[in-house]
């Protein structure tokens, strides 16, 4: 008898662990940092297909949503998440035109493109003209860096702030990128 005993609190005790593992795990990849894996080629040369890391969710919950942040976004009725560069913030009106960005009027710098990859780039315009888009209060234009390879706000349109889960990406595999912290 005494021996069922410390079986069944043996066993208790390894229900209670892992419970309370899946709970932490659960709250650490809700409320502070989420695990990413990049898919594709649309965050290329910034984020390469493959790329493991972690993204910032207190960040984006304390700083915010700024202009040029590299954000993962979900997107509506899936369970699908994409990694792109907020270009457009709320209340925006945002257009390009010969490969330049123009923000309410005037030309913005996009100092995060790799500048040898754009110029090597085949085609004529590295992103396609855009005609002037309003963004609309809790919207955000975001892109991949990777223009001509990126389902981005071009096809999506503009993503709501509940969509955008966290942001930054901190690289963690593979090892020769480890630690590159991407912004």
């Amino acid at each position: 008898m005494k021996k069922e005993f410390n079986l069944m609190k043996e066993l208790f005790d390894f229900i209670k662990t892992i419970i309370i593992c899946f709970l932490l795990v659960y709250l650490i990849t809700q409320f502070l940092f989420r695990p990413i894996k990049v898919k594709g080629t649309s965050m290329y040369p910034t984020l390469n297909d493959g790329d493991y890391g972690i993204s910032n969710v207190i960040l984006k919950n304390i700083n915010g949503i700024n202009r040029f942040d590299i954000v993962v976004i979900k997107l509506k009725d899936s369970n699908e998440y994409l990694i792109k560069r907020v270009i457009g913030l709320p209340n925006d009106v945002i257009s390009y035109k010969d490969d330049k960005l123009y923000i309410n009027g005037n030309v913005v710098s996009e100092e995060f493109l790799n500048t040898e990859y754009v110029k090597n780039y085949i085609s004529e315009n590295f992103t396609d003209n855009i005609q002037e888009i309003v963004v609309n209060d809790n919207e955000y234009f975001c892109m991949g860096d990777n223009r001509p390879h990126s389902r981005d706000s071009r096809y999506y349109g503009t993503f709501f702030k509940e969509q955008i889960i966290s942001k930054d990406v901190f690289v963690v595999f593979p090892l020769d990128r480890f630690g590159s912290d991407v912004k």
